[in-house]
């Protein structure tokens, strides 16, 4: 290992997630939505169970529910009555007795016990058991999923489709979320076509607010697509202008590195203040991020994956703490590596990888391949980011890294 913090005047990745962090404000509007709205969005209170879930006792198996004391007095039951889901028994269940009594079905009054259908014998009207039993067999208590008065959800939670089944077995129909965030998508550079159009010599076609657009759609974030501007000066000054006015925040791709056209960051140096550019990262280094009038914005390098993966491992972040979100934290974990893997000390590098199981059972990563910033589908195979330290070197195979696993937004 080479000890080496970061390269000279470039912000060290960890510093500039920390500032970024620091400097955004949470949203703090909120609004009542039905619960089958509700996917994906943020709660702005506490869930607090009303009732016990299951409400009462009630049958895990279809068969026949008696006191395990009868049981014991008796080789076999009289049969006294059914217990369905929705049309308990009712009445008592005698000593002696037992009731037909259905998956879901409330146990009835003196009974502590369900034989599953399979393991007894009916003759007539009576009811014997093919092996002994024990008390509370194939029993769900009430309260024992969830009780009442329990802490279920936290404020901050981004709820999933498990979720919302959660809050329906409440009773809960409608709950409090943040409102919605809105961001705005700028692509600059006069080489760029929509798809579709005629390339023209040296044109390629526009793909990173597609892939962005659809990042945002899966945070459940408004997209505004101002779509390509052409560099010129006034042209992107009026994009951010009006960007401003509709979005909490804006994303910019291209324009911030140092070519005599890149006019974004001269652009944000005018409408607001950029709290820094260029960070210690390999794809990314053209990074920045500051603040406009009304929201923040995000200056996103031009080059696919450079900017996919500043969009990923440090625009997501911000916006899930703007969205109020506490409960979706990147998972990642050190493997070993099968593949060699090349780095120059200086910048943390997102190296494109494949997590898997070996031979052995052990979890590995191997490298995708080449990982130049024009190589979107390094992304597109990859089910995980090799993070190497800043000060790291070169890596030989078998070596143990940390990986980042892809989560939904990219993957």
């Amino acid at each position: 290992m080479v000890d080496c913090s970061s390269a000279p005047g470039l912000l060290p990745f960890e510093q500039a997630m920390a500032e970024m962090l620091a400097a955004i404000e949470p949203v703090t509007e909120t609004e009542h939505v039905p619960l089958v709205q509700a996917l994906d969005r943020i709660l702005s209170q506490n869930i607090i169970s009303p009732l016990n879930v299951p409400p009462h006792n009630n049958s895990a198996m279809d068969g026949y529910a008696f006191a395990i004391t009868s049981f014991k007095e008796k080789s076999s039951l009289v049969l006294a009555g059914r217990s369905m889901a929705g049309e308990p028994f009712q009445g008592e269940c005698l000593s002696g007795q037992c009731i037909r009594i259905m998956t879901g079905a409330k146990m009835p009054l003196g009974c502590d016990t369900v034989e599953m259908q399979e393991n007894c014998d009916v003759l007539d009207n009576r009811i014997s058991f093919l092996e002994p039993r024990k008390g509370g067999d194939n029993v769900r208590c009430a309260g024992e999923d969830i009780g009442r008065g329990q802490h279920v959800f936290e404020q901050g939670r981004k709820l999933s489709s498990i979720d919302l089944g959660i809050l329906a077995s409440l009773g809960v129909p409608r709950v409090e979320v943040f409102r919605q965030l809105t961001v705005a998508l700028i692509s600059t550079g006069d080489e760029l076509k929509k798809p579709g159009a005629e390339l023209c010599e040296g044109d390629i076609y526009e793909s990173n607010s597609f892939a962005l657009a659809g990042i945002l759609e899966k945070m459940n974030i408004k997209v505004i697509n101002f779509g390509v501007i052409a560099d010129d000066l006034q042209l992107i000054k009026n994009a951010f202008e009006q960007a401003d006015q509709q979005a909490d925040a804006v994303i910019s791709s291209g324009g911030v590195s140092v070519g005599d056209a890149d006019y974004t960051k001269d652009v944000l140096e005018q409408l607001g203040d950029i709290g820094f550019w260029k960070i210690a990262m390999k794809p990314g280094k053209p990074f920045a991020f500051g603040q406009l009038k009304n929201s923040v914005f995000f200056g996103l390098p031009g080059n696919p994956v450079s900017a996919m993966v500043t969009a990923h491992v440090l625009a997501i972040p911000a916006l899930l703490k703007m969205q109020n979100c506490k409960n979706e934290k990147p998972v990642t974990m050190m493997v070993k590596t099968k593949t060699q893997l090349k780095k120059s000390p200086g910048r943390m590098d997102f190296q494109r990888g494949i997590y898997s199981t070996n031979e052995n059972g052990e979890m590995v990563v191997q490298s995708t391949g080449s990982q130049g910033s024009g190589i979107l589908t390094s992304l597109a195979t990859a089910n995980c980011y090799i993070i190497l330290p800043s000060c790291q070197g070169k890596v030989a195979a078998g070596e143990m890294v940390k990986v980042q696993l892809f989560d939904h937004y990219i993957s």
